[in-house]
């Protein structure tokens, strides 16, 4: 256990702003998401990211971060518009075509990194994450990016039931992956929007702030106990999802 906290905050405060960043823009769509009854369009979206990603870095594009980020958002992309596709065709059969959509990328994935020596550790990398080791120039060019979503989904997103939704939702998950990893992006997405559904007034604000404790738990957690950073975090954001949700239950009851 390492006690000595504040010897790490160089480490962990690029890795919370990370956390800020993915929390802007995923706490409104994970609420839209939430509502929309399509839970699982993060997981299958990002993982989707994940292998433009990893086909990148195998066409030796390792060493130019804008052609994997553009493969990564040609890929996401492309899985949005085949979702705006068959949720106009098949639209009780959206969220099954999610699932596959998902399992179908992960597979892909697996198979792509078997003749790859550092596969295991890429794998792991696109699923929990790296946050510790995000650069200053990832969270420039991140923040930037999720301010220009942020103005689009203001502008017109919230009135977008289609093909702008599935835009705006894939290119801020693959921003989103490139920073936490896919199981970090979907308990972002989601576990703000479960603790506060349901809530009349202040449900944003609960939200981000749900969100927030979760993370500052979660590094935390990682600097005392020398845990990953992608893994605890997702832990915290649930526990800390799940006492908030205690509290109001409680509250009513009182």
């Amino acid at each position: 256990m390492n006690t000595d906290i504040f010897s790490q905050i160089d480490l962990l405060w690029p890795a919370l702003v990370a956390g800020l960043i993915v929390l802007a823009s995923h706490v409104p769509l994970g609420m839209t998401v939430l509502a929309r009854g399509i839970i699982f369009i993060d997981l299958a979206i990002a993982q989707v990211a994940g292998l433009g990603a990893v086909a990148a870095h195998l066409a030796d594009w390792g060493d130019h971060p804008w052609a994997v980020q553009g493969a990564a958002v040609t890929a996401a992309v492309g899985a949005a518009l085949l979702l705006t596709w068959t949720e106009r065709r098949l639209p009780r059969l959206q969220e099954a075509l999610i699932g596959l959509l998902f399992v179908l990328a992960a597979s892909g994935t697996a198979l792509l990194l078997t003749g790859d020596a550092h596969g295991g550790e890429r794998l792991r990398d696109m699923l929990v994450g790296q946050m510790l080791w995000v650069s200053h120039e990832q969270l420039i060019a991140s923040a930037l990016a999720s301010a220009a979503l942020a103005v689009l989904w203001a502008a017109c997103g919230r009135r977008s039931a289609g093909l702008l939704f599935y835009l705006l939702f894939a290119v801020a998950v693959t921003i989103s992956v490139q920073l936490v990893g896919v199981y970090l992006v979907f308990a972002s997405l989601i576990v703000p929007a479960l603790a506060s559904h349901g809530m009349a007034r202040w449900r944003l604000l609960a939200a981000y702030a749900v969100g927030m404790v979760g993370y500052v738990a979660g590094l935390l957690i990682s600097a005392l106990f020398d845990s990953p950073a992608g893994a605890a975090t997702v832990w915290a954001l649930a526990a800390s999802g799940l006492a908030f949700s205690l509290l109001r239950w409680t509250w009513r009851g009182a």
